[in-house]
């Protein structure tokens, strides 16, 4: 982002004469003024120190307001330049398990559920021609957001979900039959779905490798994320519902060889991540497998603000007439 003017004179004007004319007029003293010390002989002088900050104020406003009209007369404009994404890329729905076991804590001090919602974020914003949408899973299924170019919504999104906000169970195949289903709409060349979870399916009406084959016979990428180290690993969130904290020991088993037949029922790719750094490296083998070529163009625009400039000025001024009529005329 940067500044320019129509008529540079003013602006150098605003920027150098003005205030060299107000330094040296401010140094100048009147020789026709004589300064009479008030109050009683061998008393303490008169100081209006209150009223001299005030008058010291509303000089500066007077410059300032000045300055912003010799602006608003310089023609200035603010010049943006913006990237244009001339191609269309992938529609991609993320499928986020929010059941309380992705609060455990065995991603390098974070739980499951934030660093899944972070690696998200950090991949919305490389992937920034494709469109993202959110899908949370629970005891129930949810569409959170769909597919979007607007990083800021799904960033919003992200930030607002809560774990067990869905219920304790894990409708892994409602989930995929969600994603599938509005991905199916879709217009875009390419459509992938990536569903996250440390566990298996134990609730919902569709079968996880029934929706699975849907996506595969819509010609849908899948991916499979299975998140989680084996074993015993501390626990700790906050009940959306109750606002009770729930801490303790959570054991972590679950069976990695059906996700990974879930995978292969959607012709899909599993990886299964036990730590931060597997978990981060999946999003990576997800980002350099699923390319999309992005065709862009820079564009540079113009806006004026010679009213945004004119309008400041003319409050400034004002604001200094008000002050002396109202205010410095009470006090004195």
């Amino acid at each position: 982002m940067s500044f320019s003017f129509d008529n540079p004179f003013f602006a150098v004007s605003a920027l150098i004469i003005i205030p060299l004319c107000a330094i040296i007029l401010s140094r100048l003293r009147n020789p026709f003024v004589a300064a009479i010390p008030l109050g009683a002989p061998g008393g303490v002088h008169f100081k209006a120190s209150q009223v001299n900050g005030i008058v010291r104020l509303l000089k500066f406003m007077e410059i300032t307001g000045v300055l912003l009209l010799f602006l608003s007369a310089a023609g200035p404009s603010v010049n943006i330049s913006e990237m244009v994404f001339l191609n269309r890329g992938a529609d991609i729905v993320f499928i986020l398990d929010v059941s309380p076991s992705m609060a455990a804590l065995d991603m390098d001090g974070k739980n499951r559920f934030t660093a899944g919602r972070n690696l998200i974020g950090e991949f919305a914003n490389r992937r920034l021609s494709d469109s993202i949408g959110l899908v949370a899973v629970g005891e129930e299924a949810a569409l959170l957001l769909p597919p979007t170019a607007d990083r800021r919504a799904l960033m919003q999104r992200l930030e607002q979900l809560r774990i067990g906000e869905l219920g304790d169970g894990t409708a892994l195949g409602m989930g995929i039959a969600v994603a599938a289903y509005h991905l199916d709409k879709s217009n875009a060349k390419r459509k992938i779905a990536a569903i996250i979870t440390d566990g298996e399916n134990n609730a919902g009406a569709i079968h996880p490798e029934t929706a699975a084959d849907m996506l595969r016979e819509m010609g849908i990428s899948f991916w499979v994320i299975a998140i989680g180290s084996p074993g015993e690993v501390p626990i700790d969130y906050i009940d959306p519902f109750t606002n009770i904290r729930q801490t303790g020991i959570f054991d972590s088993r679950y069976d990695t060889e059906s996700l990974r037949q879930l995978s292969a029922a959607g012709g899909g790719t599993f990886i299964y991540a036990q730590n931060a750094d597997a978990f981060a490296a999946a999003f990576s083998q997800l980002d350099d497998s699923e390319i999309t070529i992005q065709r862009t163009r820079i564009i540079n625009k113009r806006q004026p603000v010679s009213f945004q400039f004119l309008l400041s000025a003319l409050l400034m001024l004002a604001a200094v007439r008000f002050i002396r009529r109202h205010i410095l005329e009470a006090i004195l």
